[in-house]
């Protein structure tokens, strides 16, 4: 079974995922120029039976054997960096603070289609998806076990996909992630000195400058983030505050679906498709926090187009060699029609 395992000085939790366990070797890289097949695609239509059963299944016939059948599915993940069976047993050995690796971990297969990547999804379908990340949310908060849900996705082999089908994950933890922690502490900080939530301010102060503003829509804001770590780094938040992802309303999913697709697609023409992750930040669980007036949902996108060394290891401080303003414009101005001419592809300065 995995364990989580405390950091006695910053607070932060680890997962040691003792069932992945690597050999040493497994460690080095091959080169950039080895072609490795992947082989059989276990989340391709007719291969249903090399994943888990499916927890959530979106079909037109119901029949798993029909491979236009179902349109959307989400399976536990064969290699789970936590398991639900068990209980947390948290322990002490010595200073050091433990407990087993209980959880939740899903991985939700976002089309049949192999070949496609979400940039370029129709909207309907990264709507479908949305619904399966709130769906399966929901069902995740009844276990009162889980502090908090993470959604997130990796695209490319860079960002950590191990599968190039399309595909995002699902992972609910026993506890709150240092990162949520911090953003809520400091947003709960600002709400004290200003009486405002930090992130309602951040959307009126970008739709104001438009400075750094990407795309917007009635209910949603993309915008380059004030202070980014990484270039082109892309924010998406609600226009009204909402503090908890899985309350999203019905009218409200489709321009969600909308400014998300278009973003991946301005970052997949821009900068030629570049591996990158998002992850989905929300509130956790109701009973680990009063209601969080200053908190607000978001869903971070960050293309891997640098390299995290030395110094952002060592410091906690990023360096970034494109200007958020530069990024937004940049993506602004990608072409988004199908017949006009794709963008220029960014060349990206070096960093010092």
């Amino acid at each position: 079974m995995s364990e989580l395992r405390k950091d006695p000085v910053i607070e932060r939790w680890v997962i040691i995922a003792t069932e992945r366990a690597k050999r040493p070797t497994d460690f080095v890289r091959s080169s950039a120029h080895e072609k490795k097949s992947e082989g059989v695609c276990p989340f391709c239509p007719g291969n249903e039976g090399k994943t888990p059963p499916e927890v959530l299944v979106y079909s037109r016939t119901g029949n798993l054997d029909d491979p236009n059948g179902w349109w959307l599915r989400v399976v536990p993940n064969k290699y789970p960096a936590l398991k639900r069976e068990g209980d947390l047993d948290r322990i002490g050995e010595g200073m050091y603070d433990k407990m087993n690796g209980i959880g939740d971990h899903e991985v939700v297969i976002e089309t049949p289609d192999h070949f496609v990547s979400m940039a370029d999804y129709k909207v309907k379908q990264v709507e479908e998806i949305i619904w399966a990340y709130r769906d399966r949310m929901i069902e995740m908060k009844k276990d009162n076990r889980f502090k908090y849900i993470m959604i997130f996705k990796n695209h490319g082999k860079e960002a950590g996909a191990s599968l190039d089908h399309p595909h995002s994950q699902i992972i609910s933890l026993p506890i709150v992630p240092k990162r949520v922690k911090e953003e809520i502490e400091g947003a709960d900080r600002y709400f004290n000195f200003k009486g405002r939530c930090v992130y309602c301010d951040m959307v009126r102060q970008e739709l104001g400058s438009q400075k750094r503003l990407i795309e917007e829509n009635e209910d949603f804001i993309a915008l380059s983030p004030f202070a980014s770590r990484f270039p082109f780094e892309t924010w998406i938040l609600p226009k009204q505050h909402a503090a908890d992802f899985h309350e999203i309303q019905k009218n409200e999913v489709s321009n969600f679906a909308l400014i998300l697709r278009n973003s991946l697609h301005r970052i997949k023409k821009v900068l030629n498709d570049p591996p990158y992750n998002f992850m989905l930040h929300t509130s956790p669980r109701p009973d680990t926090a009063e209601r969080l007036s200053h908190y607000h949902w978001h869903l971070e996108i960050t293309p891997k187009l640098t390299l995290v060394a030395g110094f952002e290891w060592g410091t906690g401080f990023y360096i970034n060699p494109m200007p958020p303003e530069t990024a937004a414009e940049s993506l602004r101005a990608c072409a988004q029609k199908e017949n006009e001419n794709p963008s220029t592809v960014i060349q990206l300065p070096s960093a010092m």
